[in-house]
C-alpha cells in the first residue's frame, strides 16, 4: 500500500511538468488545448515540484507530509480548475491525495498526544543511580530472589523507566487477528504507563493509546485515527490498568518488582501472591515460576475484560527467555481470559526491543 501511494504522488507529479514545459516552449503536449502562460508555467513547475516532494516525506515516514500534501493538492486543484477542459481528470488523484492526508494528519496529532504525555513523564523522572544489591533482595520470597538474580538484575541500576516495543496479533470475541506494532513507556514513580498502538483492522488503519498517569486510567481506539471506536475513562479501569502496568513490571523490568509497594505471599516454593498498591487501589496477581527460576506465568482476577465490563481471570503465558538489553527476558507472550465458558486467547506479543531509564522520547 505505501508504495502505491508513493508511485501515484510520484506520477503526478510528474504530470504537472507538462504545463511547465508547454509554457516555457519545450514542447507542444496534447494535454492542454489552450495557452499556457510563463506565470502559470512556474506554477504548474511548483505544483510538480510539492508533489515529489510529499512522495519522498511520505515514504522516509516525516510528520511533514499530510500538511505538505495539503498544499500541494490546493495548488494543484487551482490549477485544474483553470484548465478543467484539459486536466479536470487530475481531480481524482487529488482527492485521494486530500483524504490521505486528512488520516495522515489525524494521525499524527493523535500520536502527538502520546508523544506529550511521554515527554511530560520524562521531565519528572528522577535520574537512576544507585545499583541494586544482594542485600535489597532480602524480603523477598524465594522464588522472587531465585528469579531476580536469573534474569540478571543484580549489580543492575535500580529501575526508573523502561520502554518496549512489541509486535503481534490481537483479537475480540467473535472477531479476526489483526496484527499490530505498539510502543510504550512505563515509570516507576509515579506510576504510569502510556502505550500506544498501530494496527490494520478490516483493511483500515487504526490506532489506539492507552494512558494510565496521575491516577486515572482511560482507553481511546480511533478508526483511521479520525473516528473513536472505543473511548473509556473512568474509575473503574484504573484498577484494571493497574493489572497491565504490574504484569509488565513482572515480566519485562523485574528490577521494579523492588518496591515497598508491594506486599508478597508465598504459597509455595514455585508460586507467590503479590499485592500491589498505587493511588489507593490495590490489585494482585499469581506468579508462577519454574525450577530454572523462570517466570512463566502471571494471573490475577482483578482486571475488566472490556468487550463486557466485567470482572474475569486474567493471565499471562510467557515463554522465549532470551538476553534483552543486558537481562534474561521472556520474548512471547499470550494475554488469556478465563471466561466461564473457556480460556480465550486474545493477544499473542512479541518483543521487539526494551530499553531501561531513557532520558528522552524517540
Amino acid at each position: 500500500m505505501k508504495g502505491i501511494v508513493g508511485f501515484m504522488l510520484l506520477v503526478h507529479g510528474l504530470i504537472h511538468f507538462l504545463g511547465f514545459t508547454q509554457a516555457m516552449g519545450l514542447g507542444k503536449p496534447e494535454q492542454f488545448s489552450k495557452e499556457v502562460s510563463k506565470p502559470l508555467g512556474w506554477l504548474w513547475l511548483a505544483g510538480g515540484l510539492l508533489f515529489l516532494a510529499v512522495a519522498l516525506s511520505y515514504l522516509l515516514k516525516k510528520e511533514a507530509w499530510p500538511i505538505l500534501a495539503i498544499v500541494a493538492v490546493a495548488l494543484s486543484q487551482t490549477l485544474i480548475v483553470m484548465f478543467w477542459a484539459d486536466a479536470k481528470f487530475g481531480t481524482i488523484p487529488n482527492a485521494i491525495i486530500l483524504v490521505l492526508a486528512v488520516i495522515g494528519l489525524a494521525s499524527m496529532r493523535f500520536e502527538n498526544a502520546y508523544r506529550s504525555d511521554v515527554l511530560s513523564s520524562l521531565q519528572t523522572t528522577q535520574s537512576a543511580g544507585e545499583v541494586i544489591g544482594e542485600a535489597d533482595l532480602r524480603g523477598l520470597p524465594l522464588p522472587v530472589r531465585n528469579y531476580l538474580r536469573y534474569v540478571g538484575v543484580v549489580g543492575k541500576p535500580k529501575l526508573r523507566n523502561f520502554r518496549i516495543r512489541f509486535e503481534g496479533e490481537m483479537r475480540g470475541r467473535g472477531k479476526d487477528w489483526f496484527h499490530f506494532t505498539s510502543e510504550q513507556y512505563s515509570f516507576v514513580a509515579p506510576p504510569a504507563r502510556l502505550f500506544f498502538m498501530k494496527a490494520t483492522i478490516n483493511g483500515l488503519p487504526t490506532a489506539g493509546y492507552h494512558a494510565y498517569k496521575d491516577r486515572t486510567a482511560g482507553m481511546r481506539i480511533k478508526l483511521l485515527s479520525l473516528f473513536p471506536v472505543v473511548n473509556i475513562k473512568g474509575p473503574e479501569l484504573y484498577p484494571t490498568e493497574t493489572v497491565t502496568y504490574f504484569n509488565d513490571l513482572c515480566l519485562f523490568a523485574p528490577a521494579g518488582l523492588i518496591d515497598p509497594r508491594i506486599a508478597w505471599e508465598e504459597i509455595n516454593d514455585l508460586t507467590v501472591k503479590a499485592t500491589f498498591s498505587s493511588g489507593g487501589t490495590a490489585i494482585s496477581a499469581l506468579l508462577f515460576f519454574n525450577e530454572k527460576g523462570q517466570l512463566v506465568n502471571f494471573r490475577s482476577e482483578d482486571r475488566i475484560s472490556v468487550d463486557e465490563m466485567k470482572t474475569f481471570p486474567f493471565s499471562t503465558p510467557v515463554k522465549n527467555y532470551e538476553q534483552v538489553n543486558g537481562y534474561r527476558l521472556p520474548t512471547y507472550g499470550e494475554a488469556i481470559w478465563h471466561y466461564p465458558d473457556g480460556e480465550f486467547v486474545y493477544g499473542k506479543f512479541q518483543v521487539k526491543e526494551i530499553a531501561y531509564n531513557v532520558t528522552q522520547l524517540e
